[in-house]
């Protein structure tokens, strides 16, 4: 039987909080940082992936660098960043925005949207790529022209689709980061904006869109980085083509490592992958300022 004395539960001496983030450190050196100094110091050998590694130096960075396929591969990369962002970002505002509020059918809409997020990369775009086909498709079984174009087959065409399938499969877990952002916002801020005659369109953007900076700044910032990673979809859905329409830099790199046994170049880029997504997630974190970390960890 215990009793109620009043006191305060007594917290973890201080000394004892480095051992209790001792696991988290070593899964993060072994999974994180040992992989990532191994791909670094592969950058400087020539290995076909099952032979022998052999230093040679600059060779692989050299090839990499000259090549005139990595200008490319970086533009179709940032502009899948870009325009992914562009749509994501608004569509994940509204919808977050949405399902913060206090309905029962909300909810349920939630788990709805939630679905696609759940379901493979790979498989999304085999069932796409079925639903897209301009001879069996989607367009072909219903008999209308305008979705019996090939898709797949023209530069623009492909790369619209590919910002469509990637932005329908992660707006929902945006949505699920802007709906905590919303619901962590005061409602005296809307209730005095009610009183003083503000509609809903004017306590959204006076409000709820200033509110949610740093919610913004996390999201954007998991957006651009997880852009970088884009592989799987697009290599079974377009594998890069038309041409190297949808070639980003990680399909670049599969191709050098996998398909063409260059283990040393493919190296290079993965390095070059971890380079512009730190310098992207410093300046994103520059951008939401100092109280930015602080502020998402007042909100959890």
């Amino acid at each position: 039987m215990s009793s109620h004395t009043g006191h305060p539960p007594r917290r973890a001496p201080r000394s004892i909080l480095p051992w209790l983030a001792t696991p988290a450190l070593v899964v993060f050196v072994g999974f994180a940082v040992l992989p990532l100094v191994g791909v670094f110091a592969l950058s400087f050998t020539t290995w076909d992936g099952i032979g022998a590694i052999h230093p040679s130096g600059l060779t692989s960075w050299r090839a990499v660098l000259t090549d005139p396929g990595l200008p490319h591969a970086l533009w179709v990369t940032f502009l899948v960043m870009a325009v992914s962002w562009a749509v994501q970002t608004p569509l994940s505002i509204l919808l977050g925005t949405f399902m913060a509020g206090r309905q029962r059918y909300r909810a349920v809409l939630g788990v709805v949207y939630f679905i696609p997020l759940m379901l493979s990369s790979a498989a999304i775009a085999i069932a796409y790529k079925a639903l897209l086909d301009p001879n069996f498709g989607l367009g072909a079984g219903l008999k209308i022209q305008t979705l019996s174009q090939d898709w797949l087959g023209r530069p623009g065409l492909a790369f619209g689709v590919v910002i469509f399938i990637v932005s329908w499969q992660f707006v929902p877990f945006h949505s699920l980061i802007y709906q905590g952002g919303v619901q962590q916002i005061p409602k005296s801020l809307y209730e005095a904006a009610q009183l003083d005659g503000a509609g809903r369109i004017r306590q959204f953007f006076s409000i709820t869109l200033p509110q949610l900076k740093y919610t913004i700044i996390t999201s954007s910032t998991l957006m651009v980085v997880g852009s970088l990673t884009f592989f799987d979809l697009i290599f079974v859905l377009t594998e890069g083509g038309p041409g190297d329409a949808t070639r980003v830099l990680a399909l670049d790199m599969y191709k050098r490592g996998f398909q063409a046994s260059l283990m040393g170049p493919a190296s290079a880029i993965a390095v070059i992958l971890v380079l512009v997504g730190l310098t992207l997630a410093l300046l994103l974190r520059r951008l939401g300022g100092r109280d930015a970390g602080a502020s998402q960890l007042e909100g959890v």
